[in-house]
């Protein structure tokens, strides 16, 4: 049974070229294409247990399990209508079997997370900084963009003490971060990932994604990254492939 949300004015819409559906609000933050690129670049295995924090309405999960058949993903939302409709997007999908999502905040996290029990963690934190950020009119929107109560350094502690050791982190973020999310991770975590977003041939990377090992002591990789889109606008072949079709995201060859 989908979970009843008479108060929120959401949209249906959908992922991968139709093969999910998402119920998201009409208002506030909507669902793009970092959620999606963040599932991709997960090397999750079908045996792996995966936390997304931060889930929202459960897109980056939802992509995930898409791709991975056996992984079990747990969701943690601060926002309980968000985390209303992530569990009503999970049932539509039918994936109450392998998906749940838990309602709380990272600072002070639910009992039901064990620290140290996740292979995976993922996470698409807001990116801007509260100090430096306009922000918007509309709450949600402000929420899931500007940093609240919780900053980016305690996403990634909590992430890291989340994970087992040598599980592995991977998170989505802006550029102009990266300095901040190197510093974060410094002696807690190695064999980072450093994997630009270019949005086309020539222009400088708005988004990277990261990927890093709790207790590891190798050195970072600079990837070649992926380009988005041709001149014209499309998408080029490789982000197609991973945007509408579910293709995995290799960080490193």
């Amino acid at each position: 049974m989908n979970v009843d949300l008479p108060t929120l004015a959401t949209s249906d819409d959908a992922l991968l070229g139709g093969r999910l559906h998402l119920r998201q609000p009409v208002d506030g933050y909507r669902v793009a294409i970092d959620p999606v690129l963040l599932a991709a670049a997960v090397p999750a295995t079908a045996s792996d247990r995966v936390l997304d924090i931060g889930c929202g309405v459960g897109a980056a999960g939802l992509c995930l399990a898409a791709r991975v058949p056996g992984c079990r993903i747990v969701g943690l939302e601060k926002q309980y209508e968000l985390a209303r409709l992530a569990a009503d997007n999970i049932v539509r999908n039918d994936f109450a079997a392998r998906l749940a999502v838990v309602a709380g905040d990272l600072l002070r996290p639910p009992s039901s997370l064990e620290p140290g029990s996740f292979t995976q963690v993922m996470a698409n934190p807001p990116f801007l900084e509260a100090a430096r950020a306009s922000l918007s009119p509309v709450a949600a929107k402000a929420a899931a963009s500007v940093e609240g109560e919780a900053r980016l350094v305690d996403w990634l502690a909590f992430a890291l003490a989340m994970l087992r050791d040598q599980g592995g982190l991977t998170l989505i973020h802006r550029a102009d971060r990266l300095g901040d999310i190197l510093a974060a991770l410094a002696g807690r975590a190695g064999a980072v990932t450093v994997f630009p977003l270019w949005p086309g041939e020539g222009k400088p990377a708005k988004r990277i994604l990261i990927h890093a090992k709790k207790g590891s002591a190798a050195p970072l990789v600079l990837a070649p990254g992926l380009v988005l889109h041709r001149a014209d606008g499309r998408n080029t072949d490789a982000a197609e492939a991973i945007l509408r079709h579910g293709a995995s995201l290799v960080l490193v060859l």
